[in-house]
């Protein structure tokens, strides 16, 4: 049994990895400031195993303290706070770098100071940008189009000093388009797959921002826990970024017509205009995260969608 500290483990994809952790009978302390984050999250979680083995410090990671307290005494810390959108960013880049950058260092820092054994931390396929070629792959230049991007950059950067320099196994994970169940449709900067579900399952025109022919490689949030869980006993942990994704893409009218099926309707989109910062096409090459922590994708797009759709419907 190792003892994890999940960073924004009252949000989508911290949750569901400190629900997994606690499953597989790990202990699990979660430090989450409930900014974007939610209970409803914590609860389930909570549900996952005995309470002995679950800790919440509801706290800032923009606060060193706070971060000296949540990181010690853990083996591994899985850090996934921060102000996750780009749109977001671009309204307030101040904040959104006080967070993404000055809290990640705080994580590493203490981290370092408490002798943790590695750092996983969540970064974007957004930190490529708009380049042309495809599949992206860790060996292209980054050439981030928003302060968000810009900021996972960063924290990229310090993993790697941080490994390199001062002793701390760390390792970055470029995620590409996550989604899944318990992501939130109602935040103004939602992500696609829960906006698209909850419009249609409603009676409402989906808003799609540009032609709908930019495509992403949407990757199943179970695909992403594993590749964390991994991450944390395989491989150098010299400081690495890898990709984790799917190998694959879909434009947004093709992910509109996957939903418009599984809950038998036919989508009628609003079109409105492309939005600032929004890159065009990303795909990944997944080759460097299976090569160093055997990662491999166990559920494909439409077996996600289908397990998302479900877990939008309504009780009873």
């Amino acid at each position: 049994m190792a003892h994890y500290l999940v960073t924004g483990g009252a949000g989508f994809i911290g949750s569901h990895l400190a629900e997994r952790l606690l499953k597989d009978g790990h202990r699990v302390r979660v430090l989450d400031n409930l900014s974007t984050g939610r209970v409803s999250n914590l609860e389930a979680v909570r549900a996952a195993g005995p309470a002995e083995r679950f800790e919440w410090i509801e706290g800032d990671i923009r606060s060193l303290e706070t971060c000296r307290r949540a990181t010690a005494g853990v083996d591994y810390v899985l850090h996934q706070a921060a102000l996750a959108s780009v749109p977001r960013s671009i309204e307030n880049p101040v904040d959104t770098t006080a967070v993404n950058v000055g809290g990640t260092l705080n994580i590493f820092y203490g981290a370092r100071e408490n002798g943790v054994k590695r750092v996983v931390a969540a970064s974007s396929s957004s930190i490529y940008g708009d380049a042309a070629a495809l599949p992206k792959h860790e060996e292209q230049t980054p050439a981030p189009l928003s302060p968000y991007a810009a900021s996972k950059l960063a924290g990229e950067i310090y993993a790697r000093v941080y490994a390199v320099t001062m002793g701390l196994p760390t390792v970055s994970l470029r995620y590409f388009n996550v989604f899944g169940p318990r992501q939130d449709p109602n935040s103004q900067y939602a992500a696609v797959v829960p906006r698209f579900v909850t419009a249609l399952r409603t009676g409402k025109r989906p808003t799609v921002y540009g032609d709908g022919l930019q495509s992403r490689d949407f990757t199943f949030i179970d695909n992403v826990v594993a590749a964390n869980l991994a991450a944390c006993t395989e491989g150098p942990g010299g400081g690495e970024a890898m990709n984790i994704a799917c190998g694959d893409r879909y434009t947004l009218l093709q992910l509109l017509d996957v939903i418009g099926r599984l809950l038998g309707v036919t989508p009628d989109p609003e079109f409105q205009p492309a939005r600032t910062g929004d890159v065009k096409h990303s795909q990944a090459s997944i080759d460097l995260a299976r090569r160093l922590i055997g990662y491999r994708p166990g559920i494909g797009f439409e077996e996600g969608l289908a397990r998302t759709v479900e877990s939008f419907q309504p009780a009873g």
